[in-house]
């Protein structure tokens, strides 16, 4: 009887009838024994009823797990013919069985009768494999699965060891895929697709890629494991030696130097006049720092945070002193000349002094100028005239937005931001901070610097300024700040609306001598191991080192050049001689080898050659002003890396002309038969503006009239299309440049007449003679040899 009951049954080859049975997420496989707990009535009803017939029932997974009673819609087309071994009855009348899969079948129709549901079904015979026709490919796949099944089973994949024996000697892939993918952990659809393939080497090929899948997750499972527990052993580990060495500790009294450390954070804490919300968060990580050991990495990280919160200047300043007439004095010592900025900074202090500090009125200057014209050390001499710490901060080059800002703490290595710095440097909540080279500023992918400045310089939000490492509201309004940069034009707008711009001007040669004599060298000398008098420089000396040494409109490189004399001198000092040493005219060649070559003008007239003042960062400069012409057809050629808007200043000036060619006797015909090159020396240096404008008409008439220009005026102007002239920048400075190259009669438009005569020395005014002009008649008048002959 026992031998009849575990035999299978016969399945019939034609399409039959049989009670169905849908399943939620499980797939059985042909030959896979499984038990099942049944608990849907229909489905209990549909075991009784193959239990009255032949124990046969159709097993077929459902595509919705959360469908109560799906219909044909919500099964799959194929399930598993299977025989019901065993069933065991449960409480409130749901069933145990056991069940062996039999054959795969193909489902044509499903439906509900008798309160269950039935399938009519067409059994699918395997298709038999001799072993030994497999191909070579085929046996390496077997191979294959059986192998990762073993590397499973290493990684800890739990399988029955007599049905692992059965796999390792299977060699039918069909089978052997049935059998894998029964006890491999896949998703119900996955394990689907298995079963409706129906070629045995592609259903093998689709088990490897799961099973490869479930082993790879197996070994990152056994990594994960065996990280976590080496992290457990040696947390373990530590903790135990830590309860040793505290112990230690203790017998040596060492357990001390903590609570003294805590101790003194707090007595710092004390000391301090602070906001109660910026007290409580420090007391709250001195807290954290006593709950944890101190060889901790978190402890480090606040440890340090502690140090840098608790020696800011939280409530330590200086006393300002606004004694006008002892600033007055201090400036007048450091500086020569720059009356403006003198009397701007004097009438900023009157104020403050007037309000007792507490006015919050634009009080960020930005002095703006040429190099070496003293901006840097003009913050120096206004901190010491107030009495206040000086702290120096260069911009220049900067693009990452941390570095105003600060990092956060959660970053390895992180730091304060320059500002909080600079506080920490100069000891005091008050002190003048120069933030140099703020044109300089570059903008990245880590942020805009100057974005980060205009919280900082704005007196409005400067109360509550957070850096981001110390997270506390730090006060900067009593911050004195002072901007420098060499230009205006690359400063933001946004950060330039938040200043007041003071501009400083180039020095004329006067003034370099005067500060030669009575700043440079009292402060070199001693520098170079002179006493005063030992070295005597004759003005004609240093008007020889300003002229043929150093073309620029501050003294930085005169300063250079002069520590070089005296060098020279220490060593014949050195050597014996005996000072006084004096510094002739001819002597400076010696010293400093043969004059520099520097753009200059030309001796005689020239036709086709004007001479144009240009600005630079560096100062004033002249331009000359090149143009040919030879055969051709009309074209205009334009050299010496010029900008776009000079390239239509050239453009505009030969339309010009070319609409005024009768007036000033030239045949317009000549225009198209001949082709037009400007050209403008030093062509590696970059140059634009408009400025240009009237030179290059100047040297366009000269080249068709066959006029040359005179070589002892320069000009500057921008030129319209009706031969208009309008104003134009830096004109102190181009003043000063013609002056230096000695050329003593200047072009300029009229509408600058009024700056022009406000801004120069009255000695340079003396020397110079200015034409002031409104159209480009009067330009060819002044600066043409002889008067174009007008027709």
């Amino acid at each position: 009887m026992m031998e009849d009951f575990f035999k299978l049954p016969e399945v019939p080859s034609e399409e039959f009838e049989l009670p169905a049975m849908p399943l939620r997420d499980l797939v059985v496989f042909p030959a896979m024994v499984v038990p099942l707990f049944v608990g849907r009535d229909f489905s209990v009803r549909a075991i009784e009823s193959a239990l009255k017939r032949d124990r046969l029932i159709l097993l077929v997974l459902q595509k919705e797990k959360s469908v109560e009673e799906p219909d044909k819609e919500g099964i799959y087309s194929m399930g598993v013919i299977a025989h019901i071994i065993r069933a065991t009855p449960l409480e409130e009348g749901k069933l145990k069985i056991l069940v062996q899969g039999i054959k795969r079948a193909h489902i044509k129709d499903y439906y509900k009768k008798e309160d269950h549901y039935w399938a009519l079904v067409k059994a699918i015979d395997e298709k038999e494999i001799n072993p030994e026709e497999l191909s070579r490919e085929d046996r390496a796949y077997i191979s294959a699965v059986k192998e990762l099944l073993d590397r499973a089973v290493a990684l800890g994949k739990q399988v029955i060891p007599d049905l692992l024996m059965v796999i390792r000697e299977l060699e039918d892939p069909g089978k052997l895929a049935d059998l894998v993918a029964s006890i491999s952990d896949i998703k119900s659809h996955e394990a689907q697709k298995v079963l409706e393939s129906l070629d045995p080497i592609e259903r093998l090929k689709l088990v490897h890629q799961y099973l490869s899948n479930e082993v790879g997750m197996l070994e990152v499972q056994s990594r994960i494991r065996n990280t976590a527990r080496e992290r457990i052993e040696k947390e373990q580990r530590e903790y135990f030696l830590r309860q040793q060495l505290k112990a230690i500790q203790e017998e040596l009294g060492e357990l001390d130097e903590k609570k003294e450390e805590i101790e003194n954070y707090r007595k710092k804490l004390a000391q301090l006049k602070l906001s109660k919300e910026v007290r409580e968060e420090i007391e709250k990580q001195i807290k954290r720092l006593e709950r944890m050991h101190p060889e901790s990495a978190e402890a480090g990280v606040i440890r340090t945070w502690l140090d840098w919160v608790l020696e800011l200047p939280w409530n330590k300043k200086t006393k300002d002193r606004y004694n006008l007439e002892r600033v007055q004095q201090i400036l007048d010592r450091d500086h020569y000349n720059l009356e403006k900025v003198k009397e701007r900074i004097i009438e900023y202090l009157a104020v403050k002094k007037l309000t007792k500090g507490k006015s919050t009125a634009v009080q960020i200057l930005c002095f703006v100028g040429p190099p070496g014209v003293g901006k840097t050390s003009l913050g120096k001499s206004i901190a010491e005239a107030l009495g206040k710490k000086f702290v120096r901060i260069s911009l220049g080059g900067i693009r990452d937005e941390a570095e105003i800002r600060g990092h956060r703490r959660t970053y390895v290595g992180a730091l304060p931001g320059r500002i909080i710095q600079a506080i920490k440097q100069a000891g005091t909540k008050n002190p003048l901070i120069v933030l140099d080279e703020v044109d300089k500023i570059s903008i990245s992918f880590q942020g805009d610097p100057a974005a980060a400045l205009l919280e900082v310089l704005d007196p409005e939000q400067n109360k509550t300024f957070t850096d981001l490492y110390i997270g506390l509201p730090f006060d900067l309004s009593e911050v004195f700040f002072i901007c420098t940069a060499n230009r205006v034009d690359t400063i933001p707008r946004p950060l330039l609306d938040r200043m007041e711009v003071i501009y400083l001007s180039g020095y004329s040669e006067e003034e370099k001598v005067f500060i030669a004599k009575n700043h440079l060298l009292p402060k070199l000398l001693p520098l170079h191991g002179f006493k005063e008098g030992e070295v005597i420089f004759q003005e004609e000396a240093l008007l020889e080192v300003i002229r043929g040494y150093t073309r620029e409109s501050g003294v930085r490189n005169l300063q250079r050049q002069l520590g070089t004399i005296l060098r020279k001198l220490a060593l014949r000092k050195l050597r014996g001689e005996k000072p006084p040493f004096e510094v002739k005219a001819q002597d400076v060649k010696g010293f400093l080898g043969v004059p520099k070559r520097f753009t200059d003008k030309e001796d005689t007239p020239m036709v086709g050659l004007a001479i144009g003042l240009a600005w630079t960062e560096v100062g004033g400069e002249i331009m000359l002003i090149e143009a040919t012409r030879f055969k051709g057809k009309g074209n205009l050629i334009l050299t010496g890396s010029l900008g776009d808007v000079m390239k239509e200043s050239a453009q505009a000036a030969m339309s010009y002309i070319k609409s005024k060619a009768e007036d000033y006797g030239i045949n317009p015909e000549e225009f198209s038969n001949w082709d037009v090159h400007i050209h403008v020396p030093e062509g590696a240096v970059p140059k634009d503006g408009p400025s240009a404008g009237i030179t290059i008409a100047t040297a366009l008439l000269s080249l068709f009239t066959d006029i040359p220009v005179r070589s002892d005026i320069a000009m500057t102007g921008e030129v319209t299309l009706r031969g208009r002239v309008l104003p134009v920048g830096g004109l102190k400075e181009k003043i000063l440049a013609a002056k230096r190259a000695g050329i003593y009669e200047v072009i300029l438009p009229e509408k600058n007449k009024d700056e022009v005569l406000e801004d120069l020395p009255a000695y340079v005014r003396d020397k110079m003679t200015f034409h002031f002009v409104k159209d480009l008649d009067q330009v060819f008048e002044k600066a043409l040899v002889s008067n174009p002959r007008k027709t």
